[in-house]
């Protein structure tokens, strides 16, 4: 009911009708487990060199050539009030909570002017100190000096886990403003060299050649680098000035301290600071941390009696911290200094008294090797809401330092405090920072520059559970390899391709320890499509073939595609062809050739026509690596291979004209003598086993006058029209057509059974003649087959044939013949 308007009307007609009045939902007491929408992919379209490049999570980033339209126009640089914009956002957050002024900067004003006279000279500097000098300090007022000495002002960068080709890519992004956009090598060397500006590179990690690289490829730059005792020194005939950083004086250091404590040392103090900077070698760290140790001994000497009346390092204590017990007046003096092991190595001490917020956050600190998370995901990870304010705890200890936009521990104190047992639960630590960045990384709402901002503590946490990945149990996942899989694309769109490289090696390798080979295909494509776009094409194919075999296996067709593509991608590039179906761990064969024989007598042979010749048995065995030649491998293409089987026919024709030729030669000059057996063999011999026994159904024999059986002379009677014998006009002798096909003639009185050929065949037989393959046959003198039509075609013809026997082998092949088929005098001919 209204409170205000209480009207019947409201609820109907006359206020007593409440069917029609519709009640707000109902909040529901558990959430809906029902299935929901899911949320569309995050997928970034940017430009890498001459590549279009879509950064695809669900199924791998597709890369192709770049369509002119969508080529990026040349960028523009940033105003001086969007470079001092962008200068802002890299530097590290300001700690919240109490923040104490900041310290001067003591005895370091003559190396402060040196190092501007030489920027604004156009001079590189390498400003060399140990960890703990204070170079991070004197950077920054240095930088403050020369914002007027370059037209494009002054660029801060870090050089920590950056390489050269890092830090070119991110001075090219400080200048211009060229959102997605990843110029190539030589258009990036092209921009990078219009830069006018000084630039600030504090940790860098790298020197001799590389930093003499980064040098020639900015000759409009003048460098300020900063740099550890432990980095290579640059070359030998280098321009760079080098200036060396040490410690204070002990004057400076005493004074260091007092600015720490926030009040003028004691007698006792002074000494025990005296003995603190011959240890320390005077380093600013050590000085700033052991200031710390003296506010805490405050802290315990005053009570909370102290705290009550005069709220006395009221705003200072936090409200977690272990409470301070009461002490009398002469139990208050009796609380000893820290002793100088304690003031040398100062982290467990000062850890000890911090709040539990700034304990835990160490622990997380320590199992994701030093990085510090950002302030915002500290209540998440701590399980606190206020646990953001012990990142202005820590930093008011000296025990975490800025590096470039965030936090890592100071230098010693990962040690230092692993000796202390922040170490025992690093597993635990470094699982629940990487659930929690797999979470964060992945939602809809964080840009991929917030992530690569936190990407060295993600990467941190990824090498950290990376040792210990195994195959998930039943409906779980592997953290790593999560961690990887979300982090990966927005590493790629947040255009920080190091920490993308790293990511995807850290997660190809937990994907194999977790046994899943669909997660493992995903990075070794996507490591295939970065070194696609570097430009290592060797790189980029291995990965995209050995992706595709893995995707190939598990049937994902998407991602089979974008797999294909690429490496299509990738022959284009390299112009070589490669096989896009190879599976992985396939064994490819070796490109088949075919390469014949040479000839005889070493002359090329003339690619001829092919020509198949009956019965040709013989083979060309092409040259294959996979496989081993077998007597039944058939050529495949290939001029020479036609010519090959063309020379060996040329050959067995040329030696069979030779044969026939001395055959017919020998059948003309023989011994036309009447008592020449083969003159008194018949057309139609006997087959019989006697000279009266027909059993076997073979023609009676033919008695003459004398008695003897018929025989048919082969000596012809007339020498024909030239008068010669023996030539193709002699007329036919009546009783036979043709000599038998193999002599007859023995020594005893019975033979065995020779087929003889059929007159039908005789007039093809003659060497100068050839019947038509439509001429038909003439049947036998005895109305029925003769036995030479049923003979085997595969009967080796004997070197005796006679010169018709001879030539009826070498007549023309004629298909529709019942002759015995010329196979068996090409299969018998030996080359």
């Amino acid at each position: 009911m209204d409170p205000i308007n209480r009207e019947p009307e409201e609820y109907g007609q006359d206020g007593d009708d409440t069917s029609s009045r519709q009640r707000p939902p109902r909040e529901p007491l558990t959430p809906d487990f029902g299935q929901h929408t899911p949320a569309l992919a995050r997928t970034v379209q940017l430009v890498a060199g001459d590549f279009l490049l879509t950064v695809n999570p669900v199924d791998g980033s597709e890369i192709e050539t770049c369509p002119p339209g969508q080529r990026p126009v040349r960028p523009a640089k940033r105003t001086a009030a969007e470079r001092a914009e962008a200068a802002r956002a890299a530097r590290p957050p300001v700690p919240p909570g109490l923040n104490r002024p900041a310290l001067p900067l003591l005895e370091r004003q003559e190396e402060r002017e040196r190092l501007v006279r030489l920027l604004a000279r156009g001079r590189s500097v390498r400003l060399t100190g140990p960890s703990g000098s204070g170079r991070t300090s004197l950077l920054d007022l240095v930088a403050e000096d020369c914002l007027d000495l370059a037209p494009d002002g002054v660029i801060r960068l870090t050089g920590f886990h950056r390489t050269t080709t890092d830090l070119l890519h991110d001075l090219f992004h400080a200048v211009y403003d060229a959102p997605l956009n990843r110029p190539g090598r030589d258009e990036l060397r092209a921009l990078v060299r219009e830069i006018g500006a000084v630039v600030v590179l504090d940790d860098i990690e790298f020197g001799g050649a590389a930093l003499e690289e980064l040098l020639d490829a900015t000759p409009e730059c003048a460098f300020l680098v900063a740099a550890t005792p432990e980095i290579p020194a640059p070359a030998a005939d280098s321009v760079i000035e080098e200036v060396f950083l040490g410690g204070l004086q002990r004057a400076g250091a005493v004074e260091v301290l007092e600015h720490a404590v926030g009040r003028v040392l004691t007698e006792e103090e002074a000494n025990w600071a005296g003995d603190l900077y011959f240890e320390s070698e005077g380093l600013p760290l050590r000085f700033v941390q052991a200031g710390a140790l003296l506010r805490q001994r405050d802290e315990q000497r005053i009570g909370t009696s102290a705290v009550e009346e005069f709220g006395v390092f009221q705003d200072m204590v936090p409200a977690d911290a272990p409470p301070i017990t009461p002490l009398d007046s002469d139990e208050a003096d009796a609380v000893p200094l820290p002793s100088l092991g304690e003031a040398a190595a100062p982290a467990p001490l000062l850890a000890s008294r911090l709040s539990t917020s700034a304990r835990a956050t160490l622990r997380f600190a320590v199992a994701l090797g030093g990085e510090v998370p950002h302030q915002a995901h500290l209540p998440a990870l701590v399980g606190d809401t206020h646990a953001d304010a012990a990142l202005g705890e820590l930093a008011a200890c000296g025990l975490v330092s800025p590096v470039g936009a965030r936090y890592r521990l100071a230098t010693g104190v990962q040690t230092q405090l692993e000796a202390a047992g922040y170490g025992d639960e690093i597993e635990a630590g470094a699982l629940i920072a990487g659930l929690h960045y797999s979470w964060w990384a992945g939602h809809p709402s964080v840009t991929p520059e917030r992530v690569c901002a936190e990407a060295d503590a993600l990467l941190a946490a990824l090498t950290a559970l990376l040792p210990a990945t195994s195959p998930p149990g039943e409906g779980e996942e592997s953290a790593t390899v999560e961690l990887a899989r979300t982090a990966a694309p927005a590493f790629a769109a947040g255009l920080h391709w190091s920490a993308w490289e790293r990511t995807l090696r850290a997660g190809a390798e937990a994907a194999q320890l977790a046994g899943s080979a669909g997660e493992q295909a995903y990075f070794q494509h996507e490591s295939g499509v970065l070194a696609l776009c570097e430009g290592d094409l060797d790189l980029a194919r291995a990965e995209l073939e050995s992706s595709i075999g893995l995707r190939d296996t598990a049937a994902d067709k998407r991602g089979t595609v974008a797999g294909r593509r690429a490496l299509a991608l990738v022959a284009d590039r390299s112009g070589t062809a490669f096989g896009l179906g190879a599976a992985a761990g396939e064994e490819v064969p070796e490109a088949r050739y075919e390469e014949s024989a040479p000839p005889p007598g070493g002359t090329p042979a003339a690619p001829f026509p092919p020509v198949q010749l009956p019965g040709d048995t013989y083979t060309v065995v092409a040259h294959q690596a996979s496989a081993t030649p077998t007597p039944h491998n058939k050529a495949r293409g290939g001029l020479r291979g036609y010519a090959r089987r063309n020379l060996v026919a040329a050959g067995a024709g040329a030696l069979l004209a030779a044969v026939l030729g001395t055959v017919v030669t020998l059948g003309a000059t023989s011994n036309n003598n009447a008592d020449d057996p083969s003159d008194k063999v018949g057309v139609n011999p006997s087959a019989s086993q006697g000279n009266s026994d027909d059993s076997l159904g073979a023609d009676p024999a033919k008695k003459g006058d004398d008695g003897a059986t018929g025989t048919a002379s082969s000596s012809p009677t007339d020498p024909g029209p030239d008068g010669t014998y023996g030539t193709s006009d002699d007329p036919t002798p009546p009783s036979s057509s043709t000599p038998s096909a193999k002599p007859s003639g023995t020594s005893g009185g019975s033979t065995s059974p020779t087929p003889s050929r059929s007159p039908s065949h005789s007039a093809s037989s003659t060497p100068t003649h050839s019947s038509s393959p439509s001429q038909p046959s003439s049947p036998s003198s005895s109305g029925s087959p003769t036995p030479s039509e049923s003979a085997s075609p595969s009967s080796t013809p004997s070197a005796t044939n006679t010169a018709s026997g001879a030539a009826s082998s070498s007549a023309p092949m004629d298909t529709t013949s019942s002759a015995a088929p010329a196979s068996s005098v090409a299969s018998g001919t030996v080359i």
